[in-house]
């Protein structure tokens, strides 16, 4: 039986998807919040993700984003917004397709099944890279590059350069950072993180600071 993970915010939205979801034949856990998603995703070896844009506290294009980093399971984005350059940047970060809601729901099990039927081969060979100025992540490959030259990184700095460099200019705290890249398993005043932070930086010299500490409040990484 495949299984589905429908990330809402709304429990309506959840239910609503989840009981056409289980006429279909469809195994569904559900996640309320963006960090659950994650640490569920981790844990789980789920078939396709149904993944809101609006979620408290880690928004649904950083979820995407983060799952991407170590997953290739279809994701479909639901979003209150038909903009587009949010479609785009949704399919940017890797997922597979995108609706807005109000949404039809079997039109939405109709797209599942077909990126289904469609297979893991071809998303597991689509790239999906972040480019800044030097710094090259590819998330598929989860490989790192500086000016050209490939660097080592362990799977956590790996992860977390791919998360603040994927949102840069954006503050992470600790604990959002904790509880994305180590899924809420370390406490926050753990020394863990400074020490991934400074490796990290070490490894993408000459643009170690690139990455910002604000004393008290976590981290951001410089666009520019």
């Amino acid at each position: 039986m495949k299984r589905i993970l429908v990330v809402d915010s709304d429990m309506a939205v959840r239910s609503q998807i989840g009981r056409h979801a289980r006429l279909e034949g469809y195994e569904v856990a559900e996640a309320s919040d963006g960090y659950t998603a994650v640490a569920l995703c981790r844990q789980n070896a789920f078939d396709f993700v149904i993944l809101a844009i609006l979620l408290p506290e880690l928004d649904g294009f950083s979820v995407c984003q983060t799952i991407r980093s170590f997953s290739q399971v279809p994701i479909l984005i639901l979003s209150e917004c038909g903009d587009e350059t949010d479609r785009i940047r949704g399919l940017e970060l890797g997922a597979d397709d995108y609706m807005v809601k109000p949404f039809s729901p079997r039109e939405l099990m109709l797209r599942i099944a077909v990126i289904l039927k469609r297979g893991p081969v071809l998303d597991s060979m689509r790239p999906q890279y972040i480019n800044r100025n030097g710094i090259s992540i590819d998330l598929t490959a989860r490989r790192v590059t500086v000016d050209g030259q490939a660097v080592n990184l362990t799977p956590k700095e790996f992860d977390l350069l791919a998360l603040l460099a994927g949102h840069p200019d954006v503050v992470f705290s600790r604990k959002k950072i904790l509880d994305v890249v180590w899924g809420g398993e370390l406490p926050e005043d753990t020394r863990t993180l400074d020490t991934h932070i400074k490796q990290v930086r070490h490894a993408i010299a000459p643009y170690s600071d690139r990455i910002v500490t604000l004393r008290g409040v976590g981290y951001r990484f410089e666009k520019e």
